[in-house]
């Protein structure tokens, strides 16, 4: 029988430095192929993405969307998702993993693993915009991977948001979203933002910025500015660029050119140089990728085998 694997059964044995490992060791191996499916029926949707790394595995990521479920006598969760993995050498069913949970560790893991590339390991203070799910795990990830953190700050929309989270995780809510950016070390953003609201001039010089947010091709958390004075960088290039507002709008505007886009987790993790200097602004876009969610499943897997 393929087994079910939920949150339950493995998070105890997973950790965001692990998660990062396996990130590293997945981008130096031949870049995986990768390809999405969508249907709509109305405001109904399906998304499949599926992967395959050469020697490692392939998976699949099946997520339904039904917006209305919220509203039924009942309600339900409107996003519901499974990810299947196979086996590469034998294409036989390994496992069924619950798909929320490889994309709560692929999501903010992906962000971790590029701020250790990319921000300066003697960051003390992180600002969080939003105050979601994913906020919450993003903490937990950047503190596992930067030791030094002293601070952690939240600003969001609904200041009560702010402050249940920072009870919550040891944190600070902050009112004012320049004050908040303007004494960051890094800075995280995961809203559902339309237009651009993080400010160039509010980042100061050195300061590492995570844009997880903005996925649709309508969506942008930073603005022109920010994206002119920063060197920027993504997870992967497939899937980063074209498709999601953050980068195409601006491209298609002529504001920045694809050209400026330094590197993606395969490059920065075959020899090229990401930061280059103490004072320099990155930028990361955080663009998910059926890619890294099948480098999460694989380490789930390796986690409970190892255990």
């Amino acid at each position: 029988m393929i087994p079910f694997i939920n949150a339950e059964d493995v998070e105890s044995h997973l950790s965001w430095l692990g998660l990062c490992d396996a990130f590293q060791a997945g981008h130096q191996v031949e870049r995986a192929d990768i390809d999405d499916i969508l249907f709509k029926h109305g405001d109904n949707a399906l998304l499949s993405r599926a992967a395959w790394i050469q020697g490692k595995g392939i998976g699949i990521k099946t997520a339904t969307v039904f917006p209305n479920n919220v509203n039924l006598p009942t309600a339900l969760p409107s996003v519901n998702a499974i990810f299947t993995l196979f086996d590469d050498e034998t294409g036989l069913p390994s496992a069924i993993i619950d798909g929320k949970l490889v994309t709560k560790w692929k999501t903010a893991g992906d962000s971790a693993f590029a701020a250790s590339l990319l921000a300066r390991p003697d960051s003390k203070v992180l600002t969080i915009i939003g105050a979601g799910n994913v906020a919450s795990s993003v903490i937990d990830a950047f503190r596992a991977v930067f030791p030094k953190l002293e601070k952690v700050q939240i600003w969001n929309r609904t200041f009560e948001k702010a402050q249940q989270l920072a009870a919550e995780k040891d944190a600070v809510a902050i009112k004012d979203l320049p004050e908040a950016l303007s004494n960051a070390d890094i800075v995280s953003s995961s809203t559902m933002a339309t237009e651009p609201f993080i400010r160039g001039e509010w980042i100061k010089a050195g300061t590492h910025v995570d844009l997880i947010g903005a996925y649709r091709p309508d969506m942008r958390e930073a603005d022109d500015s920010l994206l002119l004075t920063s060197r920027i960088f993504v997870d992967a290039r497939e899937t980063a660029i074209h498709d999601i507002g953050e980068l195409a709008i601006p491209i298609k505007e002529k504001v920045i050119s694809e050209d400026v886009i330094v590197a993606d987790f395969y490059q920065l993790c075959n020899g090229e140089q990401g930061r280059q200097t103490e004072q320099e602004i990155t930028l990361f876009k955080n663009g998910g990728g059926a890619h890294l969610d099948l480098m999460t499943a694989l380490y789930i897997m390796k986690s409970i085998q190892e255990d």
